[in-house]
């Protein structure tokens, strides 16, 4: 099974139990097109992940700038700073959102839909507005 996009099904259930906080620590890892993640992976692997060195180090990096807004009637939940890997050589697909704090809890999973390669440059994810229409985690 490829990369497949969404929100991590445990992630919609955890949220109603209270497990995540806005101030638990939560990173994101790459994995290339051969991994096998989705809207069921329940936590983080190293299994299938981009590897360690060329400017990536394996569990991904820290997320920053935690934000929860309300858009209407949707409530969306952002990080407002775009994660980035300088001086990197490697090529990701996708990528794994985890709370750390909370046993390496899944989150959601990205398809960049295309191979995406740093040939010794900067690497970087960039998130999608804040918004009903495209924020990255939404609740309608």
């Amino acid at each position: 099974m490829p990369i497949t996009a969404g929100i991590c099904n445990s992630f919609k259930q955890e949220i109603l139990q209270g497990i995540h906080e806005a101030s638990d620590v939560y990173k994101i890892a790459l994995y290339p097109a051969a991994a096998t993640i989705g809207p069921t992976t329940t936590t983080y692997s190293a299994t299938g992940e981009v590897a360690n060195g060329s400017g990536y180090t394996t569990g991904g990096q820290n997320l920053t700038g935690f934000s929860v807004t309300l858009d209407t009637t949707t409530a969306v939940l952002d990080w407002t700073t775009d994660p980035s890997w300088p001086s990197s050589t490697f090529t990701a697909r996708g990528a794994l959102i985890y709370n750390s704090s909370q046993a390496n809890r899944a989150v959601a999973v990205l398809d960049f839909g295309a191979d995406i390669t740093a040939t010794n440059g900067t690497f970087t994810v960039t998130f999608p507005a804040a918004t009903a229409a495209a924020g990255l985690i939404r609740i309608t």
